[in-house]
């Protein structure tokens, strides 16, 4: 049910098969569970395979990505991405600057000098009627919608059931994060980092800056090309690649604070793409890449419901375990603090 994806420099990431927890016996879903459970308080990354999501589907959601992207700027303007609480619509390169940093200024200043190499594109739940989806209307794109829309409830779905999973594995009624994270409020973020020159990764440029996530989970569907770190104990960011059929899970900040920090919501980035044997060969013949090509992802950021009320979960503290780390908080609260900070 487990096998290896990354394993370097101390950090090592399982890839674990997930239909065992949906149809197999109790103690293959308690094998499972554990196996999620252990990844998430180690190195906060897995790869899940054999998920319900259907692989056409996601080359659908991937088509239609690219299709939005290649759209001119002044398309993609009229969709144009507003403030942390709507959290939706079209962000245009350079717009945000994804960063460990609180300070206004700080990041300001991260932003002019080493700015984030991507756009993105957000929808989130249907039906909030303060912050409708900013829904793009082109002929290019005649299914966007209603792929968006199902690809968001399929993963709101997954959600729910990796959260089923971490509280099997925690000793938890498996129905604990139901109520939680039963209204959808997740993003789904579709990601375009156009080709860079070589040139400017040398000078220090990243597609996406060092970071952790902010809700519960985030579930990350990768193209071919790489990009992805993820920061091992010793500090090296080491290669996450692309494992064709998976989906990478990560714990984000919410779900180590809700875990009273047994959980690792763990920095990562996204730079230029590891080279590949044909690069390699090149390379030593004296040429090499020029250019790297655009690379395409799509995260699925899972938060609790946004007014539900945050603070460690029973059996994270107590004894030996410690004190309560944080104090409860507001599950939209925090997300729209932390977007702030960004933007």
């Amino acid at each position: 049910m487990v096998s290896t994806a990354v394993e370097q420099d101390g950090l090592v990431i399982p890839i674990i098969n997930f239909s065992p927890f949906l149809t197999g016996p109790p103690s293959s879903r308690l094998a499972t569970a554990k196996s999620i459970l252990s990844a998430f308080q180690t190195s906060g990354f897995l790869y899940l395979s054999h998920t319900p999501i259907p692989p056409h589907l996601l080359t659908t959601v991937f088509t239609n990505s690219a299709s939005l992207f290649s759209h001119p700027a002044s398309f993609k303007n009229k969709y144009l991405w507003t403030t942390p609480s709507a959290n939706r619509g079209y962000s245009a390169p350079g717009r945000e600057k994804v960063t460990q940093l609180t300070s206004p200024s700080l990041v300001s200043s991260l932003r002019t000098s080493t700015p984030d190499l991507k756009e993105s594109f957000e929808i989130g739940r249907e039906n909030e009627p303060d912050h409708p989806n900013l829904w793009p209307e082109s002929p290019d794109l005649p299914q966007f919608r209603n792929v968006m829309q199902d690809f968001h409830k399929r993963c709101h779905e997954l959600n729910v059931q990796v959260m089923r999973a971490i509280a099997v594995g925690m000793g938890l009624h498996e129905n604990f994060f139901d109520g939680y994270v039963d209204k959808a409020d997740n993003t789904l973020r579709l990601l375009h980092y156009p080709p860079v020159a070589k040139e400017k990764f040398v000078q220090g440029a990243v597609r996406a800056g060092e970071h952790s996530d902010y809700g519960s989970i985030t579930l990350l569907f990768q193209d071919q090309r790489g990009g992805l770190q993820v920061r091992a104990p010793n500090g090296v960011f080491v290669d996450a690649k692309p494992v064709e059929g998976t989906v990478v899970v990560n714990a984000g900040d919410l779900l180590a604070r809700w875990a009273n920090e047994s959980f690792k919501s763990t920095i990562h980035r996204v730079v230029e793409p590891p080279p590949s044997p044909t690069d390699q060969e090149e390379e030593g013949e004296g040429g090499g890449v020029e250019e790297y090509p655009a690379r395409y992802s799509v995260a699925y950021f899972c938060n609790p419901n946004f007014d539900s009320f945050i603070e460690a979960i029973p059996g994270t503290y107590g004894g030996e375990k410690g004190e309560k780390k944080y104090e409860g908080i507001y599950s939209g609260e925090y997300i729209v603090q932390r977007l702030a900070a960004t933007y």
